[in-house]
C-alpha cells in the first residue's frame, strides 16, 4: 500500500525526522489558508498523486503571494499529471500539500527497502539527491552507499555516522542526519513498511538537514495492525478539512 507524500511526512516527523511545515488541501481556498498558517513568503504548492516524478510534469509550484498559491491550486487540482511512473493514462490530482519552501544549498538522497533476496532491510544513501534511484545507479553508481542491517540488533548509530560522513557532511549536519537515519529505520521497522525513500534529503543554508520529499510504501498483509492507527490519522485530516474556511473573502 502506497501512501501520499504529506501522510509520510506526518508518519516520520513523528519518528523525530525533521520535515517542512506543511498542510494538505483540497481546494484553492484551503491552499490559501494553509499558507497563512505557515507563514512566511515563500511556499510549495505539490500535487499529490501516486508516482514520482511529479516535478518533472509541473506538479509542483513554488509560489512568493497568496494569489501565486491560488493560481497554482486551480491550476493543479483536477488535472491530469503524467509522469514515468504513471503511464500515458496519467492520474488525476485531487488534494494538494502546501508546504514552507526550504532554501537549500545541497540534495541528497536517502532510501530504506526490504531486500528479500537477502533477508534484511537495505539501506542506501547518495550524495546525488533529487534524482531517481535507477538514474543514480545507472549514472553514478560510485555515489551510492549500501549497507545491509542485522535483523538481531537493528542499524546501529555507528552505521548511520558512516552513511552520514559518507555523504560528506560536517560536524553539525551529521548529529542532525544520524538523527534522521535511525528515525526512518525505526519507522520502516515499526510500521511494517516495505520502502521509506526521502527524495531529495536537503541541506539548507543554516546547515539544517531536512526531508523536503518523503515516499512510503507498506506490507498490505500488516495493515490489520494498524488499521486503529490510520482511521484515526484519516479523521484527524477529514476534521482539519471540514474547519478551514471555504472562502478567503
Amino acid at each position: 500500500m502506497d501512501i501520499h507524500e504529506y501522510q509520510a511526512k506526518e508518519l516520520l516527523a513523528g519518528f523525530g525526522v525533521p520535515v517542512p511545515r506543511g498542510s494538505v488541501a483540497y481546494s484553492a481556498d484551503q491552499a490559501v489558508y494553509a499558507a497563512t498558517e505557515i507563514g512566511g513568503w515563500h511556499w510549495a504548492v505539490k500535487a499529490q498523486i501516486h508516482a514520482g516524478g511529479r516535478g518533472k510534469a509541473g506538479g509542483v509550484k513554488l509560489c512568493r503571494t497568496y494569489q501565486d498559491v491560488a493560481a497554482a491550486a486551480k491550476a493543479l487540482l483536477g488535472a491530469t499529471l503524467v509522469t514515468h511512473q504513471t503511464g500515458p493514462a496519467g492520474k488525476v490530482v485531487h488534494r494538494l500539500y502546501v508546504e514552507a519552501a526550504e532554501p537549500f544549498v545541497r540534495e541528497l538522497y536517502l532510501g530504506f527497502v526490504l531486500d528479500r533476496k537477502a533477508e534484511r532491510i537495505r539501506v542506501i544513501a547518495s550524495a546525488e539527491g533529487g534524482m531517481e534511484i535507477e538514474d543514480i545507479a545507472r549514472d553514478k553508481p560510485d555515489s551510492l552507499i549500501q549497507i545491509e542491517v542485522e535483523p538481531a540488533v537493528g542499524l546501529q548509530p555507528f552505521q548511520a555516522r558512516e552513511i552520514a560522513f559518507g555523504l560528506g557532511l560536517n560536524l553539525k549536519q551529521v548529529s542532525q542526519a544520524v538523527q534522521t537515519i535511525l528515525g526512518c529505520y525505526r519507522a520502516f521497522r515499526d510500521l511494517d513498511a516495505t520502502m521509506v525513500e526521502i527524495n531529495p534529503l536537503v541541506i539548507t543554508k543554516d546547515d539544517r538537514v531536512v526531508a523536503l520529499d518523503a515516499k512510503m510504501s507498506f506490507d498490505d498483509n500488516a495493515l490489520f495492525r494498524r488499521r486503529r492507527w490510520w482511521r484515526c490519522a484519516t479523521c484527524r485530516r477529514k476534521t482539519r478539512a471540514r474547519r478551514w474556511p471555504t472562502s478567503t473573502a
